[in-house]
């Protein structure tokens, strides 16, 4: 291949559907991920929030089978021509490009995804697609607009407020705060584009290490 990977650690890919030309998706690979693609026939990727390789439909099964893969003539950009099986999208679309610039929906999702996807990272993914939202309609979008301060300003309003619930030791009320103090915490993780991968990594790091291990090993490496 023509990249240059010392310049260009990250390319931009675009899969396009081979028998239709019809564009799915646009993700990045390193030289890692396009030399997976190359040796599996499948689609792999290198995902920036979550920071890992991952083969597209590793969790739902709707793999990318490649045809072919062609590299564009700056030598800094893919194309790879896949055979999609179901969903390119997340949201059950066949395509990631549903939506027009104004905001309309031009299809419809030809898969349910959602006992495929949790409802964390579902949630993530609709206050990414919300952060740019129209302000009077979005609690989301008019978050982020007002800054980090806010957002930050929430999380720790959000703590509080299921501290004092589970002091009271209301169910409900502990139950319904929790989901709020997660709800705005995504939306900070979002603010710093730290995918829910990324935590649900670092539990999987720390589990079956005592507390006090754990905690010892970041204060021997520096970390807070």
């Amino acid at each position: 291949m023509q990249i240059d990977w010392s310049k260009t650690p990250l390319v931009p890919v675009i899969a396009q559907e081979a028998e239709t030309k019809e564009v799915l998706m646009l993700a990045y690979a390193n030289e890692d991920a396009l030399n997976l693609t190359l040796s599996s026939g499948f689609a792999h990727y290198f995902s920036r929030s979550r920071e890992r390789i991952w083969k597209k439909g590793e969790t739902s099964g709707n793999v990318q089978k490649i045809n072919r893969v062609l590299v564009d003539c700056d030598g800094d950009s893919l194309l790879y021509e896949v055979s999609q099986n179901g969903a390119a999208c997340h949201t059950g679309q066949k395509s990631c490009f549903f939506t027009t610039a104004q905001g309309e929906k031009i299809s419809e999702p030809v898969a349910d995804l959602t006992a495929i996807y949790s409802i964390t990272d579902r949630l993530y993914h609709t206050i990414c697609e919300r952060r740019n939202a129209d302000l009077s309609a979005s609690y989301v979008a008019s978050l982020f607009a007002k800054g980090e301060n806010a957002i930050l300003k929430k999380v720790v309003e959000e703590a509080g407020e299921f501290a004092l619930a589970m002091k009271d030791k209301s169910r409900n009320d502990a139950i319904y705060e929790a989901a709020d103090l997660l709800f705005h915490s995504l939306i900070a993780l979002a603010k710093m584009d730290i995918s829910p991968d990324l935590i649900r990594a670092e539990l999987a790091r720390r589990e079956g290490l005592s507390g006090i291990t754990e905690k010892n090993s970041r204060a021997e490496s520096g970390a807070k």
